[in-house]
């Protein structure tokens, strides 16, 4: 009886047991066989800025498909971000799976820059103009020069470009700052802190084309008279006109080598000092500039004339000045010349002209006229 209740016992406890595996099989296959499973990517993290899409994070999707992996994750700020999955599982269930990525910036900002820049021995040199720098945070980057450099001093100097982001991401970019010495091309400031320019041996102060004992012009500069300078002759000869006065251009551009020969005849006739009292050397003659004219009869009599008075009172209108004012000679180097006119442009002519009071250029931007 005993071997039989056992053998009973032996048998209940295989069929239950045989039960609960049939059962896990039936859990496992109905139930857990059919759950969705997400295996994500390794890294869950993205760039600040970046195009990524939420597909991009899932490595595989077990028992179901994901219906939102095309859609754009917002990644305009740093944080933690929770980004949603919405899956459809096997059994056409929708399920909605949350997970959380990291927004970050590891990338440092791009600088474009000149890998060499030039300037002159004292020129006000600006190396941020023209440097470009970018950021994937889109955020305004500033960049700073490191290094040392005098640029009152030739020499080639090596300097840095330094970059950086509110995540402390930095760049450097090596470039070198040439310092040039050349009397053709150089910058300066005159005594009355207007900013001078040469530029391949032409000067230019305050953006005014300067010619005159101190300040010469290359020999193959000029062409003729320029635009502006012919049109505002040809205007005040029409208002002239109209009043009854005949005013004509008795001698306007001239090349360097014209006025070496005139300027020699007269040494020849007079001596270079008494030349030079009237009359320019080769290459320091506003005739060569284009922009200066003699009217009339080259004359000291042509100030006593209605039409003398007339230009010295009037001339200004059109942007022309009287060059070399009465009593002004020890400042322009050149005696009182009535006849002749330079072209500066209305605004500059109009401070210049002071009333009848002619201020010359050398004093309004304060400048020498001395060989």
């Amino acid at each position: 009886m005993r071997s039989r209740k056992r053998y009973g016992n032996k048998i209940l406890i295989i069929f239950i047991l045989v039960l609960f595996i049939v059962g896990c099989a039936i859990y496992y296959y109905f139930i857990l066989g059919n759950k969705i499973r997400v295996i994500f990517n390794d890294k869950l993290e993205t760039e600040i800025n970046s195009s990524v899409l939420i597909g991009s994070f899932v490595k595989e999707i077990k028992n179901g498909e994901l219906l939102n992996g095309d859609e754009l994750i917002d990644t305009s700020r740093l944080c933690k971000k929770k980004v949603k999955l919405l899956v459809k599982g096997n059994n056409n269930k929708e399920e909605n799976i949350s997970f959380n990525i990291n927004i970050v910036d590891t990338i440092k900002p791009v600088i474009d820059a000149k890998e060499e820049i030039s300037t002159y021995v004292g020129s006000s040199v600006d190396l941020l103009k023209d440097v470009m720098v970018s950021d994937n945070s889109l955020e305004k980057i500033n960049v700073m020069v490191i290094g040392e450099y005098d640029i009152n001093k030739d020499g080639e100097y090596k300097l840095k470009y330094v970059a950086s982001d509110s995540s402390n991401n930095k760049e450097e970019v090596d470039f070198v700052l040439k310092v040039i010495s050349d009397a053709n091309n150089r910058v300066f400031t005159t005594s009355k802190g207007f900013s001078g320019k040469v530029v391949d041996g032409v000067t230019y102060i305050d953006g005014v084309l300067i010619a005159n004992k101190t300040y010469s012009l290359p020999s193959d500069y000029g062409n003729g008279l320029t635009n502006d300078t012919q049109k505002a002759f040809n205007l005040m000869q029409a208002d002239a006109k109209a009043l009854g006065l005949n005013i004509w251009l008795s001698s306007g551009y001239r090349s360097y080598w014209t006025q070496y020969a005139i300027y020699n005849n007269y040494v020849a006739r007079d001596g270079q000092e008494a030349a030079d009292t009237y009359s320019a050397r080769a290459g320091h003659s506003e005739h060569q500039t284009g922009l200066a004219f003699d009217l009339n009869t080259i004359d000291d009599s042509f100030a006593y004339t209605t039409e003398g008075k007339w230009v010295a009172e009037n001339c200004y209108k059109y942007g022309l000045i009287l060059r070399y004012p009465k009593w002004k000679d020890n400042i322009t180097g050149y005696k009182y010349e009535s006849w002749h006119l330079r072209y500066v442009g209305i605004e500059l002519a109009s401070k210049l002209y002071n009333n009848g009071d002619w201020i010359t250029l050398e004093e309004y931007f304060g400048i020498d006229s001395k060989y």
